[in-house]
């Protein structure tokens, strides 16, 4: 996925305006069976893991888009972030990364940054992600 697409997936879904993500629905329902989600929770911008993990996802670019992975994140006591931290069960005053699949099931959990070689073995280990690295080789 390129990462202007994957921007605008962000804002759609920070925006509360993709597909039921709005008042009350799932923040995540945008991208159910599209993408894999990234959710980043932090109680602050200034936290060091978030900055860490944006690091690590940044130098990691290339292998989030090759495997639909688009990054969420919770940050703040805003309605966005406390609506993706309700569907999570994800705590408001500490750091937590988690991987949900394009299921809409979390995967992995971690309250340290995920690197990346972790995030995608998490990934590539998926049966769904399996099935598309089997068909992309044909």
């Amino acid at each position: 996925m390129r990462h202007g697409l994957r921007m605008t997936m962000l804002a759609l879904a920070l925006a509360g305006g993709a597909d039921g993500a709005e008042a009350g629905g799932d923040p995540l329902a945008a991208h159910l069976w599209k993408a894999r989600v990234l959710v980043v929770s932090a109680p602050s911008p200034e936290d060091g893991r978030l900055r860490a993990q944006r690091a690590i996802l940044a130098k990691a670019r290339a292998g989030t888009g090759e495997r639909d992975l688009v990054t969420l994140e919770a940050v703040g006591e805003g309605a966005e972030a406390t609506a993706l931290r309700r569907r999570l069960n994800l705590p408001a005053d500490a750091f937590r990364a988690v991987l949900v699949g394009k299921d809409g099931g979390a995967k992995l959990s971690s309250a340290e940054p995920i690197p990346p070689e972790r995030l995608f073995a998490t990934i590539d280990a998926m049966p769904m992600r399996r099935d598309e690295m089997r068909d992309k080789g044909r």
